[in-house]
């Protein structure tokens, strides 16, 4: 990952942008410190998800319609806890 330091950053956006698109996320810094992360948009949205929903993305589970799947409860007793 590049850093950028901020004022560098803002000179050279375009340049930013590029970077980002085509090698990855770029770091920026300020006052030497890091503040931000400059993702490409399909960068983003892998990491975000592909918008499923929480349903979805379970039915397209290979663990769905399992049948050896064992959903069962333990039944043991409690241990008793003293406050």
């Amino acid at each position: 990952m590049q850093t950028w330091q901020i004022q560098e950053a803002k000179a050279h956006f375009s340049e930013l942008l590029r970077q980002t698109e085509q090698v990855g996320p770029q770091k920026i810094t300020w006052h030497g410190h890091a503040v931000a992360v400059l993702l490409s948009s399909a960068e983003y949205q892998r990491l975000t998800g592909s918008g499923q929903s929480l349903l979805e993305f379970m039915q397209a589970s290979p663990l769905f319609d399992g049948e050896d799947i064992d959903f069962s409860r333990d039944e043991s007793a409690t241990r008793e806890v003293l406050f």
